[in-house]
């Protein structure tokens, strides 16, 4: 604090003077930073304002970004589900259908061996027909021949008597 010298009438009129001139200079000084202050307040809170909206739209955009990302995860399990199952359907299809050509081809296989069995039999049937057959010709010359010899025989002893 500053301290003035007397005069006649008071204080040294050119002191206060000169110190409330300094006071307004100062006050003056003071509001102008005041104001500076203020405004740049009103724009730190402006800006402040910008960055908490920045901030809410990354937070909704990561909060949009995990919803997606669970979605597609979602997603790609479902199509997983359907691929396994449509492919679980196929390999069903596929053993079924081979499980019943196979139960086909066992069946013509049995067929055949049973035919193949049949035929045997008649063949072996048949050959042993042909094969009495050619002894009874065998037995037939035999027979013929016997005889022949016999009445060759036969006549030459007849000549002879």
């Amino acid at each position: 604090m500053e301290k003035f010298s007397y005069e006649a009438n008071g204080y040294n009129r050119n002191e206060v003077n000169q110190f409330v001139s300094d006071v307004i200079r100062e006050t003056e000084g003071i509001i102008t930073r005041v104001r500076k202050q203020n405004t740049e307040i009103e724009e730190l809170k402006k800006e402040l304002q910008h960055y908490r909206e920045q901030e809410n739209n990354l937070k909704n955009a990561i909060i949009q970004a995990d919803m997606t990302s669970d979605n597609i995860k979602k997603m790609a399990r479902e199509e997983r589900d359907m691929i396994v199952n449509d492919a679980k359907h196929n390999a069903s299809r596929i053993v079924n259908e081979a499980l019943l050509r196979a139960e086909k081809i066992e069946l013509q296989a049995d067929t055949l061996e049973r035919n193949m069995r049949i035929f045997k039999k008649k063949l072996k049937s048949i050959m042993e027909q042909q094969m009495a057959i050619v002894e009874e010709i065998e037995i037939l010359e035999l027979e013929d021949k016997w005889l022949s010899s016999f009445l060759l025989k036969k006549n030459k002893f007849c000549d002879i008597i």
